[in-house]
This record gives C-alpha cells, structure tokens and sequence, in this order.
C-alpha cells in the first residue's frame, strides 16, 4: 500500500503526546507504513468526496540504511487521500505519500490512484462486498519495488454490536527487487465492537507473508497487531487511532497511526 497539505497542530501532537510516555522495543526491518487501514465495502456516494489524512509516527523501526531504504526509525509518515463518488457503485481515490524523518527532512515518496467498485445495496447480499484496484509509484530510497499493484477484496458484515472486514489482500511488484516473486498474500483483518452510538474499540490486524505460491519463512513475514478506537462523531467524519505492535523481526516494531477524514458535498 502506498500514499501536501497536513493537519499539523492535530495529528503531530497526537503522536508526540504517545511518543512522551511509550519506550521502544527491538529492531525491525523497513517496510511501508503509509496507509495502515482495514477498508469496509462501502464506497463515497455519488457526487461527494472524502479528504483523509493519515499520519503514522514509528516509534521503533529499523536504525540504518537497508538495500537502499532509508531507516523508519522516528520517521513520520504523512498521507493524503482524496477519494470521490462517481455512482452508487464505483469510487475512486488519490493518494500522495510523504515522510518526514530528522537528518532526512521532509521527502515526497510517492503517488497511487485506486478504483473500487462494490456489490450494490439493492442487491440484498448478506456480506458486504468489495473490490480495490491500486497501482502506483514510490521512490527507490523509500521502497524496494518502485511500482506496485494491489488487488484488495473487501468483505465486511455488522452483528449487532459487532463489526467483522476481512481484506485478503493480493499484491505485486511491477519493477523492483521483487518484481519475480509473482503475487504476494497481505490480508488484513478488523474485529470492532460499538461500545456507545459514537464510541468503538476493536482490534485490526495486518500481515504480509510473500508469495501466493510458497510463503516467506516466519522470520521473514511481516505481522502487526493494533488496538484502535473509531469515533463516530459525524457521518461526515472518520477518526480512527490506535497503537501497533509488530511480532516478527521484519516487522516495524511500535507505531502510532491516526486517520482523520471529512465527506465533502463536492
């Protein structure tokens, strides 16, 4: 997954103020943490469209140059996606992708478009259903594969109080270092509960386990687990923070993600 205007004086202090009080772990190797997010299946209605932010802050990554990659050690990841509704069935979005790290300074990184077409309401489907295309492009020093397909189904359902999205994600390098491996499996999983009308908590977990046709040796995997809290605030908005935790040595090991969105009437 890949991602400039920001909203400094909220998401920075958000992850200076966890920064204040949380300590790191172990090294970990690099890998892209521009857009950390379980998708739902339902898309931008017609005739609107969203502005997020995304802003994660690495509390504990990896502390020198690897293959080329700068380090994500304290880097501060900084996204914006701008997604518009063009029917009842089909969206797209935009994203681009910076980062922000001391010594480095603040770098572009890069840019993807992503459309999405999903299964229709009338159609009366007991799950939620999906589909997201995002290709797209990141520089060399901040990503082994330089262009990027991902292919993202999207199946959701709310039970009662409970909220359940599987994203069993298929992506490829187009060039790059692992242009040869074929597709690779990332899925992604949420498990929410609504605590109040406005309040949610749950748990979205997100991994990366290499190619579809053998996976990575566990060591080599990529996988995070984030507690995370949705504030229902508005229909117009989407708040979504938590803390997450990587559990292998290839894993960014402590990062902080926010993600501020507004549904304009554009």
């Amino acid at each position: 997954m890949m991602r400039i205007p920001r909203l400094s004086g909220v998401l920075s202090p958000f992850c200076l103020a966890i920064a204040s009080v949380l300590s790191a772990a172990a090294p970990a190797s690099a890998q892209d943490n521009y857009e950390i997010q379980v998708y739902s299946y339902d898309t931008v209605p017609p005739g609107r469209t969203m502005v997020e932010f995304h802003t994660n802050f690495t509390f504990n990554g990896s502390k020198s140059t690897q293959d080329g990659m700068l380090p994500t050690n304290h880097a501060l990841h900084e996204t914006i996606e701008i997604t518009h509704g063009f029917t009842a069935w089909f969206e797209t979005g935009f994203y681009i992708f910076t980062s922000a790290r001391s010594g480095d300074g603040w770098d572009y990184v890069g840019s993807h478009i992503r459309p999405r077409f999903r299964v229709p309401e009338k159609w009366r489907w007991p799950v939620g259903v999906s589909l997201s295309n995002e290709i797209g492009y990141q520089r060399r020093r901040f990503s082994l594969d330089t262009w990027t397909w991902e292919m993202r189904p999207i199946v959701d359902k709310q039970l009662g109080r409970w909220y359940l999205s599987f994203n069993p994600t298929v992506d490829r390098s187009l060039h790059g270092v692992n242009s040869g491996k074929g597709f690779e499996f990332s899925p992604n999983f949420k498990l929410g509960f609504d605590f109040t009308k406005k309040i949610s908590g749950g748990v979205e977990y997100y991994g990366a386990l290499g190619p579809v046709t053998g996976f990575d040796p566990l060591r080599e995997q990529q996988h995070q687990i984030f507690p995370v809290v949705d504030l229902n605030v508005s229909p117009k908005w989407e708040i979504n923070f938590g803390l997450g935790v990587g559990m292998t040595r290839s894993t960014d090991h402590l990062i902080a993600k926010m993600i501020l969105g507004y549904r304009f009437n554009l």
